[in-house]
Parts: structure tokens; C-alpha cells; sequence
């Protein structure tokens, strides 16, 4: 009877272990780093393709072994909320289940050493059937259970229209601090039949960071083929413009730099200390919305002549104190955005700062602090109140993204979407 309530407990914990085992842009390995997926030929772009149209993606990694390993990639096709659909890989991927990563180089003239690889996904051997979407996974020895990390993608396939705008929110104490999305679809031409409302799925993304998406199942207003998503469930903190940091060059210092310490180990690499920046004016300058770009300005190749340092970060709080209640993480696409270990700040009580370290390879960064409620990690936890502010007039690039799973289906479909920016408003 013991023996039988121990396999009972372990089954129920099975849907919990396999979605633990596929976490979306997680890394599993500590060897690797500088993991970037995007649109070939534009590193600025986020990895989103259409359906049968011939697009493909890049992908690039290192692992700091710095030895030869037999990786491989697939793809598993997700719904709308990245709950592994329950289809079987041969529904939605042509031909070979698995792609080995043949293109690799060992990386010169830097003092951490590393192995470069680099893909190109879909592989023409190996392509997505159905739209959705899809999280990449790179593995070891053709074993999925031997993963190294995962990536999101998208795969479109465009059959209603989407129209978009962005407004205030109808939260009058939100109206100089956020920004609303106003999204309609129509479904005229989209040969789909909609039994509910819902049936279709809206997702807005501010700045492509899914910790932060607001997915809605229910329009606010439902016309036969029309729906409209229009209340402050897509409201989003607008924040500030993103702070950088140019690592492009380790032997020249750029302007947010404060000193360099090269030994024939390892670099280090001192930010100048930042502070608050809810009570300064609002003042715009081009950033690149939180991502990263592996770049070189010393003339060699940034992919595998590139070299990694210790980047030293540091916050000043208000009178030197912490947030009472609050941890502070750094947040952007350089720790995936996601508030963990990495990217937790600790805060030195003697000097009264906070301090983080990271291993980043050269290139040019955006980041931003946020605090976090000790209790919780939900996204309503996710600020930047208190570290940067919210102005209703920062630029910010968002994406809405539409979903339509059919009565009987087994997965969502990804059949429209749009992107639009505060500034020019597309």
C-alpha cells in the first residue's frame, strides 16, 4: 500500500518534472553563453517567421569547455501560453526530428577560451508544418534528455487582420505612467470557424519579453467575424528608455565605463554606478529596447575572435538604503529576463550599493534594475517604479500576436500578427 502511494504521488508530479525540463529560454548548462536566435542577417530582429515562406533563423552560441561536443536541435511545437501542445513532433515537423549542429570553430586571440557554434534553423532537411509557437531545443548525443538550452520562435501563418493602436489607459492614475493596446481582428477572410469568443487568443508583448505579455482569452467586444480587445488587461508600465553599456572594444573604455582590470586570466570590468531615475526629466535617446548585439570595434571576427569579462554592475539606491521588501535584479535580454540567482543584485551594506556581476562576451548591451517582491515573482511583481519610472511617452516597440484553436484541436495556431511602435505607431 506504501509502495503504491509513493508511484501515485511520483505520477502526479510528472506534468510538473516535464514542464520544469522545458523551461523557454533557459539555459541548463553553465558552460554556455551569448545565446542568440535571430532573423538571418538581421541581429536586431526577433525570431519570428512565416509559414512556408522560405525564411530561416540564426542561431549562435558558445560553450566555454572549449571542446567539441555532438549537438543536435528540434523544435516542440507550444500553445499560446508555452504549454507543450499534444501533438506528437511528427504532426509538425518535415522530415528529420532532430538536426546535428556540423558548423562550429574554436575560438583566437582571446584569453577566455571557448567553441563557437552556429546553426541555421529551420534546417531544410528538418521544417514546421502548422503555425504556433515553437521552442528550440539544443542537446547533446541526439539525447533530448541532455539539454543545453532552449529558445523561443514563431511561426506565422497570416489569416486575419489585425489592427492595432496604442492609447492611454482608461485608469486615470495610470495615464502618465502606461501605455494601452487597443488590438481588433477580423476574421472575414481568415476561413475559420470561430464557435466562441473564445476561441481566438490575443498576446501583446512589450519589447518581445514574455515574462511580462498580457494574454487575453476574452474580447470586449464580439461582433460575428470582428473582436475587440480593448481594456486595460493590455495596459502596460511604460518605463524609461534602457540603460547601456558598450563592451565592444575590452581594451578601450567607452563612456560608461570606469576602469578595466586585464590580467592573463580574466577582465574585469567596472559600469560606472548608476542611480535612481524616477525623479529625472524624461529624456529620450535611441536604445535597441533591452536587447544585446555580439559586435567587435577592434576589427576581428565577433563570433569567435570576441572576448568575455567580468562586467561589474552597481546601484545606488536613495540614501544608500535598500528597498525594504524588494530584491533587485538586472533585467534585459543579457539574463534572459528573468529574476534568478544571475542576475540578483546583493546589496553591500558597507559601501551601501547594490552589486552584480556577469560573464558577457563584447558587444553592445541594454539593461534596466527592477525590484521584485520578496513573496513573489508573478508579473504584476516586475517594476521599474522605483529604480527607473514610468513615462507614458518612452518609446517601445510591441507585438500583439494572434491565436485560434479550433473545436477538437490539439494546439493553438498562431494565424495574425501585427507590430507597432509609440513613436511612429507601426
Amino acid at each position: 500500500m506504501c509502495l503504491m502511494k509513493k508511484i501515485f504521488a511520483f505520477l502526479l508530479l510528472l506534468p510538473a518534472l516535464a514542464s520544469q525540463s522545458q523551461l523557454p529560454d533557459h539555459i541548463y548548462q553553465p558552460s554556455i553563453h551569448s545565446v542568440k536566435l535571430h532573423k538571418y542577417g538581421d541581429i536586431y530582429s526577433y525570431p519570428i517567421i512565416k509559414l512556408n515562406g522560405g525564411e530561416q533563423l540564426e542561431l549562435h552560441f558558445d560553450d566555454l569547455d572549449a571542446d567539441v561536443k555532438n549537438c543536435y536541435f528540434t523544435f516542440q511545437l507550444c500553445n499560446a501560453d508555452w504549454t507543450p501542445s499534444n501533438l506528437q513532433s511528427f504532426d509538425y515537423i518535415k522530415g528529420f526530428q532532430s538536426t546535428r549542429i556540423t558548423t562550429y570553430r574554436y575560438s583566437s586571440i582571446s584569453i577566455t577560451k571557448y567553441t563557437h557554434y552556429q546553426a541555421l534553423v529551420p534546417d531544410r532537411n528538418s521544417t514546421p508544418t502548422r503555425s504556433g509557437n515553437y521552442l528550440l531545443k539544443v542537446f547533446l548525443n541526439n539525447d533530448t534528455s541532455q539539454l543545453l538550452f532552449t529558445k523561443r520562435f514563431l511561426v506565422v501563418d497570416s489569416r486575419v487582420a489585425v489592427a492595432s493602436q496604442i492609447l492611454q489607459p482608461f485608469n486615470v492614475q495610470l495615464s502618465r505612467s502606461g501605455q494601452r493596446i487597443q488590438v481588433g481582428v477580423s476574421t472575414v477572410n481568415a476561413q475559420i470557424n470561430a464557435l466562441s469568443p473564445q476561441d481566438l487568443k490575443v498576446v501583446v508583448l512589450q519589447n518581445n519579453i514574455w515574462p511580462t505579455a498580457a494574454l487575453v482569452d476574452r474580447p470586449t467586444i464580439y461582433r460575428g467575424n470582428y473582436f475587440e480587445y480593448n481594456d486595460d488587461a493590455t495596459t502596460f508600465p511604460a518605463g524609461r528608455e534602457w540603460r547601456w553599456v558598450d563592451l565592444r572594444s575590452m581594451r578601450l573604455m567607452s563612456d560608461r565605463i570606469q576602469k578595466i582590470v586585464d590580467t592573463s586570466k580574466r577582465t574585469e570590468i567596472y559600469v560606472k554606478p548608476d542611480a535612481e531615475r524616477r525623479g529625472q526629466i524624461y529624456v529620450f535617446y535611441r536604445d535597441i529596447n533591452g536587447i544585446y548585439t555580439i559586435e567587435n570595434s577592434d576589427g576581428n571576427n565577433p563570433y569567435w575572435q570576441s572576448d568575455y569579462g567580468y562586467v561589474h554592475f552597481t546601484y545606488v539606491p536613495p540614501g544608500n538604503q535598500p528597498y525594504p521588501g524588494k530584491n533587485m535584479y538586472i533585467f534585459g535580454e543579457l539574463t534572459n529576463y528573468t529574476p534568478d540567482d544571475n542576475s540578483r543584485m546583493i546589496f553591500n551594506e558597507e559601501k551601501g550599493v547594490y552589486e552584480g556581476t556577469l560573464l558577457l562576451k563584447q558587444g553592445y548591451y541594454n539593461y534596466s534594475y527592477i525590484s521584485v517582491d520578496t513573496r513573489s515573482l508573478s508579473r504584476e511583481s516586475y517594476s521599474v517604479e522605483n529604480t527607473e519610472g514610468n513615462f507614458n511617452i518612452t518609446e517601445n516597440n510591441y507585438t500583439v500576436l494572434v491565436y485560434y484553436k479550433a473545436f477538437g484541436a490539439r494546439a493553438d495556431e498562431l494565424i495574425g500578427f501585427a507590430q507597432l511602435n509609440t513613436f511612429t505607431g507601426r
